[in-house]
């Protein structure tokens, strides 16, 4: 018996990264899984239905209402409904340490529409969805920066710290309808986009001197917070968000 037998979870950003992790984790807990990707998700979908699960995959595009009605649609059509949603994709992997004085604001504009818009956008599309079902849970993926304090990527951290925000507040307004709002907050995570970022190592290494838990974080080491958040096991808890560093006590 899986946390998630007889979901379906809709996981965004899950063709590479973090987000294919955590949708073959959510997949071995039981769950039905979406693979929503503006990129293709086929190799993610195919591990799980290779491993006996269930999984669609679906080209969706965070910031666009009628990619993310199609992406409903079939869900019912396949699955009959939508239980979770783990809002993770985001612009990240791509982005480049940039001064405050040097930040471009097409790409300010840019992160903010995907990282934060993005996630309104597909919580919106799957709310009637969750409400018919009697409730349901979305747990949005934050960062551990927005508690610390870090340089050079404002506008990264900008829109993660207010995803933290609207996590809160869609707890309380969603709670009426039985749907709970969470989030993690990971640390600096050695998925393929940021292994491959100039400079990685040497930060990582940083990091690594500064966490309780003396090692590199890998994506799988999110997936039993995101389980936890997702699951029946956490009925009673909501905005609440949940850093996961292996305990970065220092920069």
């Amino acid at each position: 018996m899986g946390l998630l037998d007889d979901k379906t979870a809709v996981v965004t950003g899950a063709a590479q990264g973090i987000g294919a992790r955590l949708a073959i984790g959510l997949h071995e807990q039981g769950a039905r899984v979406v693979i929503a990707d503006v990129l293709d998700g086929a190799s993610t979908a195919a591990r799980i239905s290779d491993a006996g699960g269930q999984a669609l995959n679906c080209h969706v595009d965070v910031t666009d209402d009628d990619s993310l009605a199609a992406m409903v649609e079939a869900t019912d059509e396949a699955f009959g409904g939508i239980d979770v949603l783990v809002n993770n994709a985001a612009l990240f992997g791509t982005l480049q340490q940039t001064s405050i004085e040097e930040i471009d604001y097409d790409e300010w504009d840019r992160v903010m529409r995907v990282n934060t818009r993005g996630v309104l956008q597909c919580t919106r599309a799957v709310l009637p969805g969750m409400e018919r079902r009697g409730g349901g849970s979305i747990v949005n993926i934050t960062t551990n920066r927005i508690y610390k304090g870090f340089s050079h990527l404002l506008h990264y951290d900008a829109s993660k710290g207010a995803l933290a925000a609207m996590t809160k507040s869609m707890a309380v307004e969603l709670g009426d309808r039985n749907i709970r709002v969470n989030a993690v907050a990971p640390g600096l995570t050695m998925s393929e986009n940021v292994q491959a970022k100039e400079g990685i190592a040497e930060r990582n290494e940083l990091v690594v001197r500064g966490r309780a838990l003396k090692r590199s974080q890998q994506p799988e080491d999110l997936v039993g917070a995101v389980v936890f958040l997702a699951s029946d096991t956490s009925g009673f808890v909501s905005g609440q968000s949940l850093i996961v560093d292996g305990g970065g006590i220092c920069l």
